[in-house]
């Protein structure tokens, strides 16, 4: 530290720029109840943090002062202060939740609960419940779209994409989908979703403004068995080049392009690859190994994997916290 502050003290008496501070990924790992931080530059563990049981969904506050945590085990949404590194507030969140999205006001959760079937909308300043929300069942995948119109869940055994009007908070459409329908990206101008349907194998794209299917992705990992080719986490680039869409048991990351839907590869990563989040420059992709512990640093630009990192047991969430 001392060291640090000497630099920036000279830099400012030459007029010199100060370096630039790397990124922190945090991954929650649900059978350890812990979270790992990991230092985007180094690429290494920094810090391993005790949190509730089972943690699962992971999200960055709009300000990027708070991670939220599903404790799914603890039926409830820890708040950790990320100034401070703890656990400093619980909010409701109905029975076992997994996956959840937060408004672009900053103030709405949608929780998926799966247990209830429902979707519970808790505002974080005043711990009020504003809506539950019936759904179908086991719901998980929870999305809220940019600009803040919808709110989309998806429901597991009725295989259903349904969308939540967020003044309303009723639901005014919902779309079939794929077998156990598992994770929802938004794009980040609100007109294309996109949704992964575990056991059918596929994607799904729809267009916003009409609410209905124009695609649909099915994929095939050369060497590998189709039916462990289960896509659930989804990522997508900011200047809509790339999709990267995690394929679970395959082990692999899909990437495709995001305006022709066409596959371009297969990259190999870690054991049942879950979820992933590109850093701040999204110059590097970060996916989740359930199985093998791990998470695995893909290069966006050579696609490429650089790197496995070892963290907890059985990782589920990853985020980047791009003020870090």
């Amino acid at each position: 530290m001392k060291s640090l502050l000497k630099h920036t003290a000279l830099a400012a008496i030459v007029g010199l720029s100060t370096p630039a501070m790397a990124s922190l990924a945090y991954v929650s790992n649900e059978k350890d109840n812990t979270l790992s931080i990991i230092d985007t530059e180094t690429q290494e563990v920094v810090e391993t943090i005790d949190v509730g049981q089972r943690p699962r969904g992971i999200l960055l506050s709009k300000d990027h002062t708070k991670l939220y945590i599903c404790a799914s085990d603890d039926d409830t949404v820890q708040v950790l202060d990320l100034a401070t590194r703890k656990i400093v507030d619980t909010l409701p969140s109905g029975e076992d939740p997994e996956q959840f999205s937060l408004h672009p006001n900053n103030k709405h959760l949608y929780i998926a609960n799966e247990d209830d079937a429902i979707v519970t909308v808790v505002d974080v300043d005043t711990k009020d419940v504003l809506a539950q929300i019936d759904v179908g069942i086991e719901p998980e995948g929870m999305a809220v779209s940019p600009n803040g119109k919808w709110a989309v869940n998806t429901s597991e055994t009725t295989s259903m994409l349904h969308w939540i009007n967020t003044e309303t908070f009723e639901i005014e459409k919902n779309i079939v989908v794929g077998q156990r329908p598992r994770h929802v990206e938004f794009s980040k101008d609100s007109k294309i979703a996109w949704a992964s349907a575990e056991i059918g194998g596929t994607v799904h794209i729809i267009d916003v403004d009409n609410l209905e299917q124009i695609h649909e992705m099915s994929f095939k990992v050369p060497g590998v068995n189709q039916d462990r080719v289960q896509p659930v986490g989804i990522e997508l680039t900011s200047d809509g080049k790339y999709a990267f869409v995690a394929l679970g048991p395959s082990n692999h990351v899909a990437v495709v392009d995001a305006q022709t839907y066409e596959v371009l590869d297969y990259l190999l990563v870690g054991s049942r690859v879950w979820q992933l989040d590109l850093d701040k420059d999204e110059k590097h992709l970060y996916t989740t190994n359930g199985v093998s512990g791990d998470v695995s640093v893909i290069d966006v630009e050579d696609l490429k994997v650089i790197k496995s990192i070892k963290v907890g047991r059985y990782p589920w969430g990853v985020v980047i916290d791009p003020s870090s």
